[in-house]
């Protein structure tokens, strides 16, 4: 069997919930957010993943511990949620303010990553996992999580924009008919709302 990702988005944080850019800074889940952790825990009870992996950002870890993978994961850095550079903690209408027609995957973030530096580190962290066999979980974050997906289709990575990833989401990049050159999203965004 060849590779399967399931890539979870943390659970809800009060950043995430205002829409504030969060890369480095470690904001802890909010009670909804635990709680929707919690029954990632349900969801994903049945799946027998050969590999846990977690961003080493609080908020997935804590997600990952929640959702009853604490004890096998492992932190891999790459899984990091973009880095926001002088965006940290500002929301998405305030950087229009200052720069009308920003995007995130075009532009980037002064003093953060590029698009290509994201890309890149993606790429890297995508042709790691597709070496191995089974079932893969990948703890991680909304922007980074729409890069890992447009990158897992080949796409460019400005087409990500037209992905959202909602908090403790669960999404699934596979093959199709077990095809090697045939990657596709299997699943996207399914929330315990959504199911």
């Amino acid at each position: 069997m060849l590779t399967h990702l399931y890539l979870i988005r943390h659970g809800e944080t009060a950043w995430s919930l205002t829409g504030q850019h969060t890369s480095r800074t470690d904001v802890a889940l909010t009670p909804k957010g635990e709680q929707d952790a919690r029954q990632l825990a349900e969801r994903l009870r049945p799946v027998r993943f050969s590999e846990v992996l977690t961003s080493p950002r609080l908020r997935a870890r804590h997600t990952c511990e929640l959702a009853g993978f604490g004890t096998r994961s492992k932190i891999d850095p790459d899984l990091a949620e973009w880095e926001y550079g002088d965006y940290e903690g500002l929301r998405s209408t305030e950087i229009h303010q200052a720069r009308p027609g920003w995007s995130i995957y075009r532009d980037g973030c002064p003093n953060g990553e590029s698009p290509a530096e994201v890309s890149a580190r993606a790429d890297r962290l995508l042709a790691r996992v597709r070496t191995r066999e089974g079932k893969i979980a990948l703890f991680s974050h909304g922007h980074f999580g729409r890069v890992l997906a447009t990158r897992w289709i080949g796409a460019p990575l400005e087409e990500a924009r037209h992905l959202l990833l909602n908090p403790a989401s669960v999404s699934i990049l596979a093959y199709e008919h077990d095809n090697p050159d045939a990657a596709v999203i299997a699943l996207w965004n399914q929330t315990a709302e959504n199911q």
